[in-house]
């Protein structure tokens, strides 16, 4: 039996392979805000905000965030890199209810 699957994504679904969480803050504060990395939809990754979360405050759609990525393996050394806020939307009934769900995606490693 031949698959004749075609990938339907605009991009391929190789981060949530390599990387298990992220870490940022936001502006000069010194506090940083940790989330595991999910998978949830076919529209890509995405990190789960409590809605009561002050982190929300700072985040926008558009957004370019400097997190640092880090494997599932803890021995080795997280990654920056350079991430768009794709989408900010609540969950209101769902498994996640009372969370927001953030999509994300990679932009580039950020210059120094």
């Amino acid at each position: 039996m031949t698959n004749n699957f075609e990938e339907k994504r605009s991009e391929p679904r190789t981060v949530i392979d390599q990387y298990y969480s992220v870490d940022f803050s936001i502006g000069n504060e010194s506090f940083l805000y940790q989330f595991k990395i999910w998978d949830l939809s076919s529209r890509g990754i995405c990190l789960l905000i409590k809605e009561d979360s002050p982190v929300l405050d700072h985040l926008k759609v558009g957004d370019i965030v400097k997190m640092k990525y880090y494997e599932a393996d803890s021995s080795t050394p997280g990654e920056y890199l350079n991430t768009e806020i794709i989408h900010i939307t609540k969950d209101e009934e769902g498994r996640f209810k009372g969370h927001y769900i953030v999509g994300i995606s990679i932009s580039e490693a950020p210059s120094s």
